[in-house]
């Protein structure tokens, strides 16, 4: 069976789109916490009209995200002083 050009390519689209969506890791720093703790505060924080989770909710639990947003990942630029060959770590 042969699959139209136009369908496969939206369908490759799509399955490469929803795997960029990852979900964000949560665990609370210098604390013990159970998988039922944090499964209760998830669905606590999960109580918006929309289902989305309401990450300022988690955080005033004592979560911390551990996948870090795009202004907070460091630059890929080498420090200043450093040698104008360096390539980024490759």
């Amino acid at each position: 069976m042969r699959i139209p050009r136009l369908p496969g390519a939206l369908l490759l689209i799509a399955v490469t789109l929803a795997g960029c969506a990852a979900e964000k890791q949560w665990m609370k720093v210098g604390e013990p916490y159970t998988t039922e703790e944090f499964r209760r505060d998830y669905a606590e924080c999960s109580k918006t009209k929309d289902g989305q989770l309401d990450d300022e909710c988690m955080r005033s639990l004592g979560w911390v995200d551990m996948k870090p947003s795009k202004g907070d990942r460091t630059s890929d630029k080498p420090p200043p002083g450093q040698d104008r060959r360096y390539k980024g770590g490759r």
